[in-house]
């Protein structure tokens, strides 16, 4: 696809824009977003409240402050724990960068990683977080 708007002659995009690094979609609106939403939920969310996840959220328990605000919005807007619409409507298994579960086994490094942004990829990413919660 690149190569059809690679026209030097007649550009149609920049180089820097044509063939910038591919992210995944949610590090696409930019890493300064990324940690302010983090760190937002920091200060939303207590060390108290976050001690007591398993207890708030039995199911799919969010391991993290982000997390546990994210599910909080959810549930005060469409209600209920536990077995809520919330646990019907998220992915359920580990992930980092759209894996699978499977696929963080294949990788040590991987495997007690909690962001599942592509940054945490840091083997192929441009600008790979190497101290990315572990």
């Amino acid at each position: 696809l690149r190569s059809a708007f690679d026209t030097p002659d007649d550009p149609f995009l920049p180089n820097e824009v044509l063939f910038r690094q591919k992210e995944q979609f949610s590090d696409g609106v930019g890493y300064g977003w990324i940690d302010a939403l983090r760190d937002y939920a920091e200060l939303q969310v207590s060390d108290a409240e976050f001690a007591r996840a398993a207890v708030t959220y039995p199911t799919l328990t969010p391991t993290t402050k982000e997390g546990f605000m994210y599910r909080r919005i959810f549930e005060e807007r469409f209600g209920g724990t536990g077995r809520s619409a919330a646990v019907g409507a998220v992915f359920t298994e580990p992930s980092i960068a759209c894996s699978s579960a499977k696929a963080l086994e294949w990788v040590e490094g991987w495997k007690n990683r909690t962001d599942p942004s592509g940054r945490a990829v840091t083997e192929v990413h441009d600008h790979g977080d190497d101290q990315i919660e572990k």
